[in-house]
């Protein structure tokens, strides 16, 4: 029988984990080369992989762990044969931490037969935590949050994404560059802000009325995935179709600006990819 989760020993963990990150922001010194940036990136998901493996170990001993290694494209495309397991991307937005800027997140998800059954993402600076649980809600810290429902575009903020690893599909590029074409003509505000989870924890409470990706991301979003959904958005394909583990795009967004958005998209423009 599946173990109920202790939702407050979850969130408390990874609080830990993240406040002792903020202890030493901006207290180390910017790489200025590779190997000093890939030393660095290495240092944070060591300890922030072994200081949440240690401190949940005893209250789930019995749970698994997998880690996001958003470089495994062919991970990413099917959820592991455990039946239950921890999946962390360690630190989101890590090269933005080593860089001494704002817009990182400690983000972990609860995989239970093959979907996300719980997830977290804390946001450390601004001391704030997105939670939900499959079927219950979506949180931010003890506050029910939703998705905020506008009309007119030219009020809204829409921000796209890309990965850093290799492309999945040839096209990628000339996708993306449609994607966000079709994003300035239509929104009144396009960004990029940088951590996948937080900005689809943003999508959730309405701070951001779309978040968009083509290729494939599957361990940067999965934690927002689920998140989002357990607000109410639509969680969907930038064709349209419902998401499912190891989509090649990602579409967030209340079901009106969902619709709204896939209906103003130049069918034209798209075809020619």
């Amino acid at each position: 029988m599946e173990k109920e989760i202790n939702i407050p020993i979850v969130l408390d963990v990874v609080r830990k984990v993240g406040n002792d990150f903020l202890k030493d922001f901006r207290k180390g010194v910017i790489p200025e080369n590779r190997a000093e940036l890939l030393e660095q990136l290495d240092a944070i998901d060591i300890f922030c992989l072994t200081s949440l493996k240690r401190d949940l170990a005893d209250a789930f001993p019995e749970i698994s762990w997998q880690t996001g290694d958003e470089f495994d494209l062919s991970g990413q495309k099917n959820p592991a044969k455990h039946d239950e397991y921890w999946l962390c991307d360690a630190m989101d937005g890590a090269i933005q931490y080593v860089r001494h800027i704002a817009g990182w997140t400690i983000n972990l998800a609860l995989i239970r037969d093959g979907k996300p059954f719980f997830a977290v993402i804390f946001d450390p600076l601004a001391d704030e935590m997105f939670w939900a649980k499959e079927g219950e809600g979506a949180c931010l810290n003890d506050q029910a949050i939703k998705p905020v429902i506008k009309t007119d575009f030219s009020v809204m903020v829409a921000v796209f994404e890309y990965g850093h690893q290799a492309a999945s599909a040839k096209n990628s590029a000339q996708k993306i560059g449609a994607t966000v074409t079709a994003l300035i003509e239509n929104f009144g505000v396009v960004r990029n802000y940088g951590p996948h989870g937080l900005q689809l924890a943003y999508t959730a409470a309405g701070r951001i009325d779309l978040f968009i990706q083509e290729d494939l991301d599957t361990y940067n979003w999965i934690a927002g995935i689920l998140i989002a959904k357990e607000a109410g958005a639509k969680i969907l394909t930038t064709d349209g179709d419902p998401w499912t583990w190891g989509s090649e795009s990602l579409l967030v967004a209340s079901d009106t600006t969902a619709r709204e958005f896939l209906a103003a998209k130049s069918t034209a423009f798209y075809s020619e990819i």
